[in-house]
């Protein structure tokens, strides 16, 4: 069905649409604080997993104490809430009930880093008791959550950021550089291809990821920060995608199989096995917290009811007339991407380097080449804090305030949208075999 006037327009990506969604109301909450420049910004947070006190966490009460306070914790599992106080501050009171932690804490913005598809519950629910989010991506799993988000972030005027990290990449953000710069003319095409090795992939199918109910596959998981890399880069909107996808390696393709690594009595042969108790915070966070939610989180690869795909490639359409070609193959041995743009005046290759077993002189190189003219290629070397120093510079963006954005990375409620479209839209087709308009997603009550 098609969408009303009112709400195309709210997902057009004209600049106007941009400033009115992003950027006016980044600076909102930051302009609200600047009344009381003595006061901290109280922050709550919900899921208190290895992504959330990892990233959101620990590196915020290090780096900003002097601008935030954490004024609560919740998780469904108790105890894992309570192992994050410890790390996080022993003062901080711990909840695992959500309106419970809002209502007696009272804080200005909420980080939500739960499973994915709940993501879109806590952050409605946030706003709706009048907090700004934080949200880790993907924003949603399914259209129905990505049109009440809409509905609900329309109806509270609540400020929302979507932690797309990946745009704050060196090698992603000189990228956008040369875009801006027409260094390439009118674009043309995007081929994007992501690999994941066989540690890294292997381990979404360990975890709660390996559940399309849990993860909306990886198409919505891993790739949405691809999905919003492109949209970002390319300044446009995707309408159309036919994609592909394939369990090829785990799941059922296992010869054998167990509940979980530690008590596998097959993990003598299996090129899959990996022993958490090496790793103490791991162990602290979920095999301590077990006997509250049942959660393994060394869960056996080849699980019968794993149900997303391990290979996947779409085919995007944007209504710029630009063309993408994306895989994701999460199999392969080696880990990396590379990412080719054509355009009318040459071409910009981008190869990301990140676990392989050859020496490589750079974290990444890109090569622009111009038609009939020279070829160079631009060096880039990555901070060695993490995701290269990309996740410093989102949680500087979100939190120091009113910081410079010359290429618009702070990323808000429509980027979340669009990008979680992309990964909703591609297991829709490949579930109908036929193509889908990311527009007819998005239905009317």
């Amino acid at each position: 069905m098609n969408l009303p006037q009112s709400r195309r327009d709210f997902l057009r990506t004209s600049a106007s649409a941009a400033a009115a969604v992003g950027v006016a109301a980044t600076l909102a909450p930051l302009s609200t604080l600047a009344a009381e420049p003595n006061r901290k910004l109280r922050l709550a947070m919900v899921g208190t997993g290895h992504r959330g006190t990892g990233m959101w966490g620990t590196p915020v009460v290090r780096d900003y104490s002097d601008r935030v306070e954490f004024v609560g914790l919740c998780d469904i599992n108790p105890k894992r809430a309570k192992y994050a106080q410890s790390i996080l501050g022993a003062g901080i009171p711990t909840f695992t009930d959500f309106d419970a932690m809002i209502k007696t804490t009272k804080p200005d913005k909420v980080i939500v880093t739960t499973v994915d598809a709940f993501h879109a519950h806590y952050v409605k629910r946030a706003m709706e008791l009048g907090c700004d989010v934080l949200c880790e991506k993907p924003l949603c799993t399914e259209a129905e959550q990505a049109r009440s988000i809409i509905d609900v972030s329309r109806s509270t005027g609540r400020h929302l950021d979507v932690t797309f990290n990946a745009r704050y990449g060196n090698s992603a953000a000189k990228t956008k550089e040369l875009l801006l710069a027409g260094e390439i003319g009118e674009l043309y095409s995007v081929d994007y291809a992501e690999f994941l090795d066989l540690s890294h992939g292997a381990d979404y199918y360990r975890r709660w990821h390996a559940f399309k109910s849990n993860s909306g596959t990886l198409l919505c998981h891993k790739a949405s920060h691809h999905f919003d890399q492109l949209n970002w880069w390319i300044g446009a909107d995707p309408i159309e995608v036919s994609a592909m996808g394939r369990l090829n390696k785990y799941g059922r393709n296992g010869a054998f199989r167990h509940a979980n690594c530690r008590v596998c009595t097959f993990k003598d042969k299996c090129e899959f096995y990996w022993d958490i108790t090496k790793n103490q915070r791991l162990v602290n966070l979920y095999v301590n917290c077990e006997s509250e939610d049942g959660y393994y989180r060394d869960g056996c690869v080849y699980r019968s009811s794993i149900d997303i795909y391990d290979r996947m490639s779409a085919q995007f359409q944007y209504d710029n007339h630009v063309q993408v070609s994306y895989t994701l193959d999460a199999t392969v041995p080696y880990e990396g991407q590379h990412i080719v743009f054509t355009g009318s005046k040459g071409r910009i290759e981008v190869r990301n380097f990140q676990a392989q077993p050859w020496q490589t002189p750079h974290d990444a190189e890109i090569r622009l080449t111009r038609n009939f003219k020279d070829s160079v290629v631009f060096p880039i070397k990555d901070a060695e804090t993490e995701h290269g120093g990309a996740d410093v510079r989102i949680r500087d963006m979100v939190f120091k305030g009113n910081l410079p954005d010359p290429l618009g990375q702070r990323a808000g409620l429509r980027a979340g949208i669009m990008s979680s479209l992309m990964g909703i839209s591609s297991y829709t087709s490949i579930e109908t075999g036929g193509k889908v308009k990311l527009r007819d997603l998005v239905t009317i009550a």
